[in-house]
């Protein structure tokens, strides 16, 4: 599992957790959420994600 850091607003995804209050069950890949989805912090697009290495 991965996790992905929004560039704008420094929000983390983690593959693992998922996000479960938006929709996204735990274990969720990254290429698998909606390419439509927004961060919940500053609404930033899929794209302005990187991964990190941890």
């Amino acid at each position: 599992m991965n996790v992905w850091q929004c560039i704008v607003c420094g929000f983390i995804y983690d593959e693992a957790l998922g996000l479960p209050d938006e929709g996204i069950a735990p274990g969720t890949a990254w290429e698998d959420v909606q390419h439509d989805w927004f961060c919940p912090e500053c609404q930033a697009g899929k794209t302005d994600f990187i991964m990190e290495l941890i």
